[in-house]
């Protein structure tokens, strides 16, 4: 299909629609996206159709800023307090928001503090990884509902304890990945589901991302010129004595190991540090893994991962690969497979961030919000996605960006049904499992086999210590949450 389409609005695609695409939006037609590894449809104690909804975004840098202020935008909702370690942000974020609510936040650096406050409802976290479990298993404690950005957790076993103190607490948990709220993205893996490839046999996720270097940045503060390369924010904000004095850097660790203050561990830089991150493939890689694992249809572990690579071209601090190739086999004999490549490329069909998918009757290419299909040995084009105007309303669920997911969340909230989320907290971890065996397959380097249902690798004692991690006291992953 020819890319200069011209864009309908969401009414004029509905009514054209062929018969396929109507099929698809009928009542109900989305039923089995819901991956059945959620749990039964748990009812909680709903906050109601006009009941204003309070909350706390935990992590305010990047990620963080796009949540806070969305959520902001949504009817009844309402962000009362901004959490982060580093206080230089406040100021800047508390007036976005009293832009959008009419309403200046509070602010809170310990989000210990924030799960004291009764009167909030439920939190969003966008910290770096490393947290993710601590403070979704906190916040169930404290008796609050949780947005959580993926990869739900940092290991293995942090996950499944997500999904255990969600279901204990009776919390509503759900995880970042937005795909699972986009109609076109919906509309794919329905097609998929339906058999309309025939059998699928293999799928693979693609990041294609390149990255720059990061240098190599002694560990201390800057003072002058001389860290310039390193230590400058893109806002020219020097990491200096001043600004880390606004910095709870010990929080910021939290139950990783103690060690001095780093900006090549620090801001954003975190994410190629096995300490607090999983490398690319652990950072746009799950959206992929989502969308592949989704496709599949694959509710259970894979029983074998191979993965390899190396970090090329750049001597660096960063301990993570930036080329990465993964393979895994499930026990039908189908194949998953993810790549990696943080250098200069070629796309694969046009994508660089997206999937494929391979049936025993033709192909499907997934790029973004867009799916295609081809058939037989001449490649013969099928159905496809239907161009959709992206609405800047965070209450038009027909968007294609984060927007849905994020009204998703509260929809559920106000339901009070867990099977209202598109993307519950044991589905997001099935998805988050997927990278981090691919990051203990790398590490060893070797193929390990996986027993899925004790969550543990097959005789391997090496491995199975990775699943988990040492924690500092007191920010410790407990095994009984």
């Amino acid at each position: 299909m020819s890319s200069t389409r011209k864009k309908m609005s969401r009414r004029q695609f509905l009514a054209r629609s062929t018969k396929t695409a109507a099929g698809l939006f009928a009542a109900g037609a989305f039923a089995s996206c819901a991956s059945p590894t959620t749990a039964p449809c748990t009812k909680i104690h709903a906050l109601g159709a006009n009941e204003r909804i309070n909350m706390a975004v935990i992590g305010i840098r990047g990620r963080g800023e796009e949540l806070l202020t969305s959520f902001a935008r949504i009817p009844n909702v309402r962000v009362k307090t901004l959490c982060d370690i580093d206080e230089n942000l406040f100021a800047e974020r508390a007036g976005e928001l009293e832009e959008i609510q009419n309403f200046t936040p509070s602010t809170q650096y310990d989000l210990r503090r924030v799960y004291d406050d009764k009167d909030i409802d439920a939190v969003a976290i966008a910290v770096p990884n490393h947290w993710h479990a601590l403070a979704t298993i906190w916040a169930c404690q404290a008796g609050k509902h949780v947005y959580v950005e993926k990869p739900c957790s940092h290991n293995i076993f942090e996950g499944r304890k997500m999904v255990e103190a969600a279901r204990k607490y009776n919390r509503l948990v759900a995880v970042g990945f937005q795909n699972r709220s986009m109609d076109n993205v919906r509309e794919a893996m329905q097609f998929l589901h339906d058999g309309k490839l025939g059998k699928i046999y293999m799928a693979k996720g693609l990041c294609y991302k390149p990255r720059d270097t990061l240098g190599k940045c002694p560990d201390g503060l800057g003072t002058g010129k001389e860290y310039e390369h390193f230590i400058w924010s893109e806002k020219g904000v020097c990491f200096d004595a001043d600004y880390m004095s606004r910095v709870h850097y010990d929080i910021w660790l939290g139950p990783a190991p103690k060690r001095p203050f780093n900006y090549n561990r620090f801001h954003y830089n975190w994410h190629w540090n096995w300490d607090y991150g999983n490398g690319d493939i652990g950072n746009q890689g799950p959206h992929q893994f989502d969308v592949a694992r989704w496709g599949m249809n694959k509710n259970e572990h894979p029983a074998k991962v191979k993965s390899s690579g190396g970090y090329y071209a750049f001597d660096s601090a960063q301990e993570t690969a930036n080329t990465q190739i993964a393979v895994y086999e499930y026990d039908d004999g189908t194949i998953l497979q993810f790549e990696v490549r943080g250098l200069y490329t070629n796309a694969e069909d046009g994508i660089l961030i997206g999937n494929l998918f391979y049936g025993s009757e033709g192909w499907m290419h997934v790029n973004g919000t867009e799916w295609k299909t081809y058939y037989g040995r001449k490649n013969e084009p099928g159905p496809c996605s239907q161009t959709v105007e992206e609405s800047a309303d965070p209450m038009d669920l027909s968007g294609s960006g984060s927007g849905p997911h994020f009204n998703n969340f509260i929809t559920a909230l106000r339901s009070g049904k867990r099977c209202d989320l598109n993307c519950d907290i044991e589905t997001g971890f099935m998805s988050t499992v997927l990278p981090h065996l691919a990051n203990i397959s790398y590490r060893l380097g070797r193929e390990l086999k996986f027993d899925g249902k004790r969550e543990k690798f097959v005789s391997d004692g090496q491995a199975d210590k990775m699943l988990s991690r040492k924690y500092r006291k007191p920010y410790t992953v407990p095994d009984r949450v």
